[in-house]
């Protein structure tokens, strides 16, 4: 191939009108799959405020599940981004090829833990015989399914490396949309379809993810990119698993410590109170509609950040920061006002008590402050990827995460109860911000200021 026909957008657009063509589809797919998880809970609040609380309990488990295959992604996406900023092709079809194989590896892990160990899982926190067994069923079916986001995540990770935005898009809008229309239907039962209850709102999510990986299938084998995956015929590399994973693994235990988050806000709230337990649960979905177009924007600053980094441009990569963070933060600013004005109004999509909304309107409007300092930590931890200090990105959510939410929420639920426990949020993103700011001035002078310019006049 020609190095006419190898032009990459990604080093010639102008970066404002880049960032905007590269994030929209990722924004709309990350508000389409919000849409999904809001709707999704407000079907299983339908049941009963038990069935929430037992979904929420498998929430970290599905976290945990997500974070190992977006983790796995965000390595391939960076590995393959760099290498084409530098021309070196064959090594970008290689990350793209062990990439993919690694998908199967990851399920199987999760599949076998989730028929083994669902029913102790639940015992952990519940004995509330329909949550504990509602909740294993969830999980059972949840993890033995996993195959088919595993793969399309690894399929959306490889074709945005290249710069391709809209095809993955276009996977998980249908695939959200298939999954919102079958809740219903599997839930309460519809036409010839039994009542399900929990067990179906599991089963609609495996088959929306089933539509996902089909159709990114046939984009990624069937359509020409800059990249050509093979499924045969090659060997692991370790050198690739290597740098896919130093970049892949901070991000998977990054992403991870979310589940653990969610696994130890779910202990310290179930000693609580059971509906604080549900208010988390409904939180976690509301916020996802706020953070998950800053992750859709992440998912397009990335590869340009990581493929202006791999050709030694200085300025490109520190303007897609610069843009990309204000985005976030006005994006930001928004949720915020929207979740100070309108908690009740929120809570009530979720068939609320009169408990629950004593407990979830102060949550709401304390957590949300949050989100200004973590529009930020956000696009710091994809500069840090895209940069192949991943590692960096890990310590700030061990900041973030393990060193600021959960041990300030243990110390606040016994100071104040459940009235300061909600402090914990915002006052983690504090600690968040300062170690990123620290840490961003310390990699730009030991390595981003050296950088070329070889773009300067454009």
């Amino acid at each position: 191939m020609s190095e006419e026909i190898r032009e990459n957008k990604m080093g010639t657009m102008p970066i404002g009108k880049l960032i905007v063509t590269m994030s929209w589809p990722a924004i709309l797919s990350m508000l389409i799959q919000a849409l999904y998880n809001i709707v999704d809970s407000i079907f299983v609040s339908m049941i009963s405020e038990q069935a929430l609380a037992a979904v929420t309990y498998i929430f970290p488990v599905q976290m945990l599940l997500i974070a190992v295959g977006v983790g796995t992604g965000v390595g391939i996406n960076s590995l393959i981004s760099r290498r084409l900023g530098a021309r070196r092709f064959e090594e970008a079809n290689m990350a793209a090829s062990c990439g993919y194989r690694l998908s199967f590896f990851n399920w199987a892990g999760f599949a076998l833990v989730g028929l083994l160990f669902s029913g102790l899982y639940m015992s952990f926190f519940s004995s509330t015989p329909y949550v504990m067994e509602s909740g294993a069923v969830y999980m059972r079916i949840i993890t033995i399914g996993s195959l088919f986001v595993f793969v399309e995540v690894s399929t959306e990770k490889i074709l945005q490396a290249t710069g391709n935005m809209l095809f993955p898009m276009v996977c998980s809008v249908a695939g959200a949309a298939v999954n919102i229309g079958m809740d219903p239907v599997l839930i309460f039962g519809v036409g010839p379809f039994p009542e399900m209850g929990v067990a179906g709102a599991a089963i609609a999510t495996i088959i929306g993810q089933l539509v996902s990986m089909i159709m990114g299938q046939y984009l990624l084998f069937k359509k020409d990119h800059q990249v050509v995956v093979k499924v045969r015929g090659f060997k692991m590399e370790s050198a690739i698993l290597r740098d896919i994973y130093a970049v892949g693994l901070p991000a998977i235990l990054m992403q991870a410590m979310m589940s653990i988050l969610q696994f130890g806000l779910n202990a310290i709230l179930a000693g609580l109170s059971e509906t604080a337990v549900a208010v988390n649960g409904i939180y976690g979905r509301l916020q996802s509609f706020i953070f998950m177009p800053v992750f859709g924007l992440n998912q397009g600053t990335l590869p340009i950040m990581g493929y202006n980094y791999g050709a030694r441009n200085k300025k490109r990569l520190m303007q897609a920061f610069k843009v990309g963070f204000w985005i976030a933060f006005v994006i930001m600013l928004v949720g915020l006002i929207l979740f100070q004005t309108f908690p009740k109004q929120f809570l009530s999509m979720f068939n609320a008590s009169e408990g629950m909304y004593g407990i979830g309107i102060p949550a709401l409007r304390t957590i949300s402050i949050c989100f200004l300092p973590a529009s930020f930590g956000i696009l710091a931890s994809s500069f840090f990827q895209a940069t192949g200090h991943g590692i960096m990105s890990f310590w700030g959510s061990l900041i973030r995460q393990l060193v600021g939410i959960l041990p300030l929420a243990w110390i606040l639920a016994r100071i104040g109860g459940l009235d300061l426990v909600w402090w914990a949020f915002p006052l983690a993103e504090i600690l968040g911000f300062v170690y990123c700011i620290i840490t961003m001035r310390y990699i730009y002078k030991k390595d981003i200021a050296k950088l070329d310019n070889p773009e300067e006049g454009r």
